[in-house]
């Protein structure tokens, strides 16, 4: 039966909360043609990155405007036939750094109904670099990515199979304004100094992405969100012929340095009654301009062209991705999860052949022990994948404990493709696969956002424990582990050789160790049965 053209249509929706805006962006993705196109933007400035300047905290009043919009958000969605499941929400470098940001997410969560995945820096980067992916040929030309947010600075070296570099920078237009910006037009003295500072913010990023430009390669530098944009309307409203909209519009390094030179002139009401600049935006747009010009001339570049598309498209990309509906160009990026999990696991040492054999015996239990062990629906397999392919990462430190090196290693490590909660869950299941149960004083277990997530870790947890207990020698031994219920409350396990010859009471007697923690935690009696004769 042919799929109609009308049921192959998916609205997705993508909110980006930012430093200095909310962002959101409805789509329309279509399943069999596997692409998505725009229906609605909408963007509030809700001025998270204003924060307590006593303790850091988002402030009461920023968090109410937040509040707003996103309930607002939220209704937009529902009316274009979004479902709560397809609203895809992060957020970036305000919550982030704020001491009270889980709390503010917790609170969405409870009284809006939207789930928020707190990204990492380099997260943010990737998703950026996916949302210019998707609106722009790269071509065989590797591309420098840079977006100037609020309180932070993304920049990518890419090309169009994969990102080779992401960094993000903690220095952004609202941040500057707000710790360094306290009259106007700047003196002459402060500007020097903001260029300075800019310059050794940005120093380690622009050496990362220098070190991995090939000879001969010349990037073009592409330039996304607020900053750049106003910059890009303000020459483009001058152009004797300006164009229709600024995707792939460019801007000369001059033409930047002519402009910002006229913006460092102007009191903050002058700048308001610009042509191409929102009031809102005229008060950050000097900080904002002035990382722009340092960055470029950093990276040596003549001129930026400008991409429309950033995070919150970058957002919708990347459920598409996860939903497997991407192919072409994106492929690679389609399988950044494992090859980010595999990259940590080459960092620390990890031997990977018996890390694949591990995972292997946790997904065999996984699958065979679904409504006994576990009631996942299917989120945890990759999150027990990734968990068993990094368990012994913690004895590149010590074997002592190593439990606890590897849940610090994964916590404090970069884990691409994976949202802030589902990677400290991965830490968390290496954490509990030996040694004793969650407790409630464990910081892993207090990370945790909710009982679902607690749950989910115990229940995962326990299929990587019995499954590191199958692995006990140097050398392959299980084939294979069959698995039958015994009554409401009984689990029997049953394990085939690789040869008829070898005796596998070594590992029978590891599994059935694992006998108590699996009553424990879970209420099922597990047995061990000896090989069928």
């Amino acid at each position: 039966m042919t799929e109609s053209p009308s049921s192959s249509i998916r609205p997705v929706a993508g909110i980006d909360i930012g430093t200095n805006s909310i962002h959101l962006l409805i789509a329309q993705v279509d399943t069999a043609l596997r692409s998505f196109s725009v229906l609605l933007t909408e963007k509030s400035t809700t001025r998270l990155g204003e924060r307590d300047p006593e303790t850091g905290d988002l402030s009461p009043e920023a968090i109410e405007r937040a509040f707003t919009t996103l309930r607002h958000c939220r209704e937009l969605a529902a009316s274009h036939g979004v479902q709560p499941g397809d609203v895809v929400t992060a957020a970036t470098s305000a919550v982030r750094e704020a001491p009270n940001g889980r709390e503010f997410l917790q609170a969405i969560q409870e009284q809006l109904g939207l789930e928020v995945d707190l990204v990492s820096g380099p997260e943010e980067a990737r998703l950026i670099y996916l949302g210019v992916l998707s609106g722009m040929a790269f071509g065989d030309q590797p591309h420098l990515i840079l977006d100037i947010g609020g309180g932070s600075t993304e920049l990518v070296l890419a090309d169009g199979r994969d990102a080779r570099a992401l960094t993000s920078t903690r220095v952004g237009a609202v941040r500057l304004q707000r710790e360094f910006v306290h009259e106007e037009p700047l003196p002459p003295q402060r500007v020097e100094f903001l260029r300075a500072f800019i310059q050794g913010c940005l120093e380690p990023a622009v050496l990362k992405v220098r070190q991995r430009i090939e000879t001969g390669e010349r990037p073009v530098l592409v330039a996304t969100s607020g900053t750049a944009m106003a910059i890009a309307a303000m020459a483009a409203a001058e152009d004797p012929r300006p164009p229709l909209r600024l995707q792939g519009y460019r801007v000369s390094r001059e033409r930047l340095d002519q402009l910002l030179g006229r913006l460092l002139g102007m009191t903050p009401a002058q700048r308001r009654a610009v042509p191409g600049l929102n009031e809102r935006r005229a008060e950050i747009i000097v900080p904002g301009g002035l990382i722009l010009q340092t960055a470029m001339a950093m990276l040596g570049a003549k001129e930026f062209v400008v991409c429309e598309r950033a995070l919150r498209e970058g957002l919708i990309v990347d459920w598409m991705l996860r939903n497997d509906l991407i192919v072409d160009r994106f492929a690679f990026q389609s399988s950044i999860r494992q090859r980010t999990v595999l990259h940590q696991a080459q960092r620390y040492g990890v031997d990977l052949a018996r890390a694949e054999r591990v995972a292997s015996y946790a997904l065999s239990l996984y699958s065979q022990t679904q409504g006994l062990l576990h009631t996942d629906d299917g989120g945890g397999r990759q999150l027990l994948w990734a968990a068993a392919m990094l368990h012994s990462c913690g004895q590149h430190i010590n074997t002592g404990a190593y439990h606890k090196h590897s849940w610090y290693l994964i916590h404090h490590g970069e884990l691409l493709g994976y949202s802030d909660s589902e990677h400290l869950m991965v830490a968390a299941i290496a954490r509990y696969h030996r040694r004793s149960l969650p407790k409630k004083r464990h910081e892993a277990w207090q990370l945790l956002e909710d009982r679902d997530q607690r749950r989910l870790v115990a229940s995962m947890a326990l299929m990587l424990r019995m499954a590191v207990a199958l692995d006990r020698r140097p050398q392959p031994v299980v084939a294979g582990i069959q698995v039958r219920r015994d009554g409401n409350s009984g689990c029997s396990i049953r394990l085939e050789p690789m040869a008829s010859d070898l005796d596998l009471s070594l590992e029978r007697w590891s599994l059935a160790a694992c006998a108590p923690a699996v009553e424990e935690a879970v209420g099922v009696r597990l047995r061990v049965l000896e090989p069928s004769a």
